[in-house]
């Protein structure tokens, strides 16, 4: 008989997350989107590889398309599949979100980008938001405000 193998879970799971997003914009509204995946696809997104630096969403021909999205092929993936890691991979939204962000994303300053990938069941799931870009001086003030409160805690948790 043989051993039954333990599958290593991410317990919260997360795939990938893109922090970068949550620096550079402030997120205005968020929307859960299926993914249009291929085989090999789901196999690497299993093992964790997968990048969402520098991916956004665009709009085209009333569906939406997740572009620069990084999927990394296994090293076992079959030959005869040609894997391309930056293909734009086509979102699935109801067509009232496709419709608000088109309406969104034509104001100056706004755009969609995918904020994490994520497992919900069995199903591959993308957090897309509509953002608006940060300035220099934006960026600066967050980064106070978040060395405040961790200063905050530091006291509290110091005086008790």
């Amino acid at each position: 008989m043989s051993k039954s193998k333990k599958k290593k879970s991410n317990s919260s799971g997360t795939i990938a997350l893109n922090k970068r997003a949550r620096h550079d914009y402030f997120v205005d509204q968020k929307f859960e989107a299926g993914l249009a995946l291929s085989g090999w696809e789901v196999k690497s997104l299993r093992e964790g590889k997968a990048q969402l630096v520098d991916s956004y969403v665009i709009i085209h021909q009333n569906e939406a398309w997740l572009i620069g999205a990084r999927i990394t092929p296994l090293l076992s993936a079959s030959t005869h599949v040609v894997c391309e890691p930056l293909r734009q991979r086509k979102l699935l939204l109801n067509r009232r979100e496709i419709d608000k962000i088109i309406q969104v994303t034509e104001q100056k300053g706004k755009t969609c980008a995918a904020m994490a990938l994520y497992w919900k069941g069995n199903k591959i799931k993308c957090e897309v938001a509509l953002v608006t870009g940060k300035k220099d001086h934006d960026k600066r003030d967050t980064a106070k405000e978040r060395d405040w409160a961790r200063d905050k805690e530091r006291l509290m948790k110091h005086s008790a």
